[in-house]
């Protein structure tokens, strides 16, 4: 066993009872509202004064705000969920002032996602049931997995989606379970006819869920777009449309979750490359490909799976030449258009495209893992203006004419 403890989030869906979904909807407004209001405030100070407002200078406004008879129902649901907002939007300044994120933004009701915080005191287990504050009765959740074993949850998160679904989302304290070790390793090379492309020669098939579904979703998006605006059947339609979005997006994770649970329990060492997603979407005829692929999400996976289990994952360079670099002798082609998908190389040996790159990223990466580069790729090294990984590569292919 691991002796790693980490914060984990067991998500469950549950159906409140009518006057449950009633106080909850009443607790995400007023969220919403509080959140909105002290982001105001706050812009506004500066603004006019040039003076920053902490946090506790928000909680005493929401203390007056409470007393005034226009916002006197804020003090009809959890007073929790309300400090919680103020919490986040402490949180947002402190990622904008270091430069980690974008200023914050308000919160709209049509686009923003409804949830509510509920901490230690605003919730408790009884019986293997959930009870939240100012709520009548148990909430009916679905208990789909096990909470570990004495684990005592520190904050309950309530969300709706926008295809009317209710979840609970509980943050437990855990110690996974580390992987025995082993000797393989493994890397992948992304692709969209192939989601991906392992060392090993296995190409994972790519199941593209937006596009089995694409005629599900343009037939609902046209039923949304004939009703008028504002009306109850636009909000049915709207729902619809909800619904085929979140059958593509609950497939997709359910597929991630699976190939890189099997990747990280199979390796010890998982080698993958630094994609620019942000900019490879730019390119308007493979965007919708792209997306559907979640070539980031499935890393994001591969990272803290790989840290709970006591896996490493290593990161290549974005500008390692995997494609045209051949794997047998190390000789580097000029160019290598996209539709070729098998080449041969001067020395005789011929090439499955995305195999060959696959092995040209494993080799690169336990190269940087020898050389002490860790996981995050580095453009240059503080000496030599070279990457350890094609350092490495030089001196294995040293003599080598066409490298």
């Amino acid at each position: 066993m691991s002796s790693r403890r980490v914060k984990r989030a067991f998500k469950y869906r549950f159906y409140p009872t009518p006057e449950q979904a009633a106080e909850l909807s009443r607790t995400f407004g007023c969220v919403r509202l509080v959140y909105n209001k002290a982001l105001a405030a706050r812009s506004e100070a500066w603004r006019q004064r040039g003076e920053r407002v902490t946090y506790n200078a928000s909680s005493a406004m929401l203390t007056a705000w409470k007393r005034t008879e226009e916002l006197a129902f804020l003090n009809e649901v959890s007073s929790v969920p309300l400090q919680q907002a103020l919490r986040h939007l402490q949180a947002a300044f402190t990622n904008f002032f270091a430069k980690r994120a974008r200023y914050p933004r308000f919160k709209c009701k049509k686009k923003t996602r409804d949830s509510a915080v509920y901490t230690r005191s605003a919730f408790c287990m009884r019986g293997g049931e959930l009870y939240l504050a100012k709520m009548a009765g148990s909430l009916r959740v679905v208990w789909s997995r096990p909470l570990p074993e004495g684990a005592e949850p520190s904050t309950v998160t309530v969300s709706r989606d926008a295809a009317g679904r209710w979840f609970v989302s509980l943050l437990c304290t855990d110690i996974p379970e580390a992987a025995p070790p082993t000797d393989r390793a493994v890397a992948l090379d992304a692709g969209v006819a192939s989601l991906v492309t392992l060392s090993t020669g296995e190409k994972v098939a790519n199941p593209k869920h937006e596009r089995r579904d694409r005629n599900r979703l343009a037939r609902a998006q046209r039923e949304l777009s004939r009703k008028q605006k504002g009306s109850n059947n636009r909000a049915k339609a709207r729902r619809a449309v909800a619904r085929v979005h979140a059958r593509i997006s609950d497939r997709r994770k359910d597929f991630l979750h699976k190939l890189s649970t099997r990747l990280v329990r199979e390796n010890q060492v998982v080698v993958i490359e630094d994609l620019s997603v942000r900019n490879m979407v730019k390119n308007r005829s493979l965007a919708r490909a792209i997306s559907d692929a979640s070539w980031r999400m499935l890393r994001n996976m591969l990272e803290y799976k790989a840290a709970w289990r006591g896996r490493e994952l290593v990161v290549v360079d974005r500008f390692f030449p995997s494609t045209r670099l051949c794997s047998a002798c190390g000789a580097l082609r000029e160019r290598l258009p996209v539709d070729v998908r098998e080449w041969g190389c001067g020395c005789g040996a011929v090439h499955d495209r995305d195999v060959n790159a696959a092995i040209n990223i494993k080799a690169a990466g336990l190269a940087a893992s020898a050389c002490g580069d860790g996981v995050r790729p580095r453009r240059e090294s503080s000496r030599t203006g070279r990457s350890s990984v094609k350092q490495e590569l030089q001196r294995v292919t040293a003599g080598i004419s066409g490298f």
